[in-house]
């Protein structure tokens, strides 16, 4: 090998301390020295405009991002997902696919996202019941929620309204029960089994002690064509769905089983309220990636949810829908979700909720 050769060769070594192509091609044409057409020269100088395309990354995300929601359309969760990647998608200048994977209280979709490419492009609505309610609902279940998850942000908080047909003579909390006194056995709707509203209505009938037939639907909108037409008597489901209903007369929200009332229903009282102290549930929804998914990655996703839910158009949209925005880091919806798991786990336990 000439000595020209050679200095050319240890040029392409170096290649990984200079920072651009021009700075590489000019010690390349230090080290010829003058001399022309060198073979080796020419091989290095092409290797050296080719060699850092396939060496440095893409900048994420360069493709669609595939935003999975285990539940059918026109859901609460739907309606976020939509609403917020939408706003997701602006900033990156990228498709963000919303897929709806119904199934199972949520777990198909969830399933999914745990089994994904760790790589931000494919990401899972959670929610309270598939990341921390379900593991203790299901005899047995296909992911670890606690392991095949990262966060990536809180996106808020929901309301659970317990509400009936306008048809149903009952008119309050206290017509229900004392209805489901009388008629054992009466059914109640909710938008699947283990699920926060399934949660609601077993602590109904618990706190009442009515015996009460849960009736689990593959999401709210089939479940609200059974209550308008009559096919079922009570449903617990999360107000976004049933709004419209509500506001257009067809429903009659009896309660709203939160802390404190909704915003979209100021009338309507709390569960609590009327008269079952202590009751409260508040389901919680975030953006979770499949686990292993890399830091720098889950923190870009992190800042483009938070700035979404920060839009004035966004909150209004989704308060107005019943559903109260909030935003949070990684490690924070980690932790609430790893803290809810525990707490569940103990109400489920107690109130012996079982689904298949």
């Amino acid at each position: 090998m000439t000595i020209v050769a050679i200095q050319a060769f240890a040029a392409l070594i170096k290649l990984l301390v200079f920072s651009s192509i021009g700075d590489l091609t000019m010690l390349l044409m230090i080290s010829a020295r003058g001399r022309r057409h060198n073979f080796a020269v020419a091989a290095v100088c092409f290797a050296a405009t080719t060699m850092p395309l396939a060496a440095q990354p893409a900048a994420f995300p360069n493709k669609p991002i595939h935003f999975i929601v285990p539940y059918v359309a026109g859901g609460t969760t739907d309606l976020v997902a939509r609403t917020v990647g939408a706003k997701v998608a602006e900033k990156f200048g990228q498709p963000v696919i919303v897929e709806n994977r119904g199934g199972a209280g949520g777990n198909v979709g969830m399933d999914a996202v745990a089994k994904a490419a760790p790589d931000g492009y494919t990401i899972g609505f959670g929610a309270i019941s598939t990341n921390a309610l379900n593991p203790h609902v299901y005899k047995t279940m296909s992911f670890d929620p606690r392991k095949d998850f990262a966060g990536i942000s809180l996106l808020g908080y929901s309301t659970i309204v317990l509400e009936v047909a306008t048809e149903t003579p009952v008119k309050s909390v206290a017509e229900l029960v004392a209805y489901a006194k009388k008629s054992p056995g009466v059914t109640y709707a909710t938008a699947g089994a283990g699920t926060s509203m399934h949660l609601s209505g077993v602590l109904f009938a618990q706190l009442t002690q009515t015996d009460m037939t849960h009736v689990a639907y593959k999401g709210s909108p089939p479940a609200i064509n059974d209550l308008l037409g009559g096919h079922i008597k009570v449903m617990f489901d999360n107000l976004p769905a049933s709004l419209p209903h509500i506001q257009s007369g067809k429903l009659r929200a009896l309660a709203v089983a939160g802390s404190t009332r909704s915003p979209s229903l100021p009338d309507v009282p709390t569960i609590a309220e009327a008269g079952l102290k202590g009751y409260a549930v508040e389901p919680w929804f975030g953006v979770f990636a499949p686990a292993g998914t890399p830091p720098a990655i889950t923190q870009k996703l992190n800042q483009a949810f938070v700035e979404a839910l920060a839009l004035s158009e966004v909150k209004e949209k989704l308060l107005r829908a019943g559903f109260t925005p909030k935003s949070s880091s990684a490690p924070e919806l980690d932790a609430l979700a790893k803290s809810e798991f525990e707490r569940l786990g103990k109400i489920a336990r107690d109130a012996k909720m079982t689904a298949e």
